[in-house]
């Protein structure tokens, strides 16, 4: 009865939606723009923009209007002067970016900046939950804001499409950092990553066969190292294999094992993500003190607690400590490092998104037509329609689709 009570609120939500949608069409048409804020990023060391030049060159050819809070893009790379001639008003007060209808950020806003928002806009950025407090979302849902954590957004294939393209950067970026602190220039044991004819190859080890797993050892292979990839599940081992189209050491999470290769290897790649909560420490301390002096390890899933006993969190402008004398890099925002990429990256999954918005009339009526924008939706007027935040705050949750069918 209960699936079938629920069916048919979501038949019913469809058609409200469906009616509604000529009528906002219609609106569109005669205003024929989205009115779209990109502020600058005041959360530490937060390089990266939610739009490129180009990407606003797109919108505003479509009819939308694009204010950016003047330096906005300066992390990456990406003068005011650009943005200006694909269009953008440069604002240079912080509160007129604040004043469009729909904000896009990278890191969550702040208190500060919340404050600044106004009733009934949208916001997309990331949401963070490692770091999240209940003042933040009580704050959105004062201000009846619409709020969408892009780190839940999924693409067509079912895919967490922002995670995974920040996860392919990092992979890939953990090992130029790896090569970087092996060589002499930083202090590391003057080693080249990789191998060549007569000399034995840089011994790689990484932990986790994930998104991040999978193009580190993509890249250290392509490099010429000998790569050891240990995971808890067969099925992503194999699906490694099988994506990198080679056959490297693959091994399950055996003690004996896993000690023995991290004690005689160069590098160690930590990439074990955690579904809910702190990601599992593997490498106890006593393993670290008996790695080869300057080794290098990276933490990648510091953001999450770290798996290794000894990592700390460290920044960019100071990345690495030694312990042991071993080299340990614990950034937690390396795509950061190379913020024009990851920019790029992103501007590729958001300006399509707000193209549908404009086409399809209005945010909920694109939502509703897209599964994986809403899942991502854990805001809606000012109610939380995320069951994970509700529980994990205590706070009141509303379905999604009843609140919709209750505002036709």
């Amino acid at each position: 009865m209960a699936t079938g009570l629920r069916e048919g609120m979501a038949d019913i939500a469809r058609q409200g939606l469906l009616q509604t949608q000529e009528a906002k069409l219609e609106t569109r048409n005669k205003k024929n723009s989205l009115y779209i804020g990109i502020p600058k990023e005041i959360s530490f060391q937060e390089n990266r923009i939610a739009l490129t030049p180009l990407s606003v060159a797109l919108l505003v050819n479509n009819g939308h209007r694009v204010v950016l809070e003047s330096g906005a893009g300066i992390g990456a790379n990406f003068s005011d002067t650009e943005y200006a001639e694909q269009g953008a008003k440069i604002a240079y007060n912080k509160k007129e970016v604040f004043d469009a209808d729909i904000l896009m950020k990278i890191a969550p806003p702040m208190l500060e900046e919340i404050e600044m928002m106004h009733k009934g806009q949208t916001l997309i950025s990331s949401l963070q939950t490692g770091t999240l407090k209940q003042d933040y979302l009580k704050a959105l849902m004062h201000k009846k804001i619409n709020a969408l954590c892009f780190e839940n957004l999924r693409d067509e294939g079912n895919v967490l499409s922002v995670v995974r393209a920040m996860s392919e950067i990092v992979g890939s970026t953990s090992i130029l950092i790896a090569a970087e602190y092996l060589s002499n220039v930083t202090g590391g044991k003057g080693l080249m990553l990789g191998g060549f004819t007569g000399v034995p190859p840089t011994e790689i080890v990484i932990l986790g066969a994930g998104t991040v797993g999978e193009y580190a050892a993509r890249t250290a292979l392509a490099l010429g190292a000998e790569v050891k990839v240990f995971d808890s599940s067969i099925y992503r081992l194999r699906r490694l294999q099988n994506n990198l189209g080679s056959r490297v050491f693959t091994s399950v999470m055996q003690p004996i094992v896993l000690n023995k290769a991290i004690v005689t290897c160069d590098v160690v790649i930590g990439a074990i993500r955690a579904t809910h909560g702190r990601s599992p420490c593997i490498v106890m301390e006593e393993t670290v003190a008996r790695m080869k002096p300057h080794s290098v390890v990276i933490d990648v899933s510091i953001d999450q607690g770290g798996c290794f006993e000894t990592s700390e969190v460290t920044n960019h402008t100071n990345p690495v400590f030694r312990k042991y004398d071993v080299i340990h890099y614990c950034v937690p925002n390396i795509a950061s490092r190379v913020p024009r990429t990851a920019s790029y990256a992103l501007t590729n999954i958001f300006a399509p998104i707000l193209l549908d918005i404009g086409e399809f009339g209005g945010l909920m009526n694109m939502v509703w037509n897209n599964p994986g924008i809403r899942e991502a939706l854990y805001i809606y007027q000012g109610n939380c329609t995320n069951k994970d935040l509700s529980d994990m705050f205590n706070l009141p949750f509303k379905d999604l689709e009843l609140l919709v069918v209750s505002n036709q």
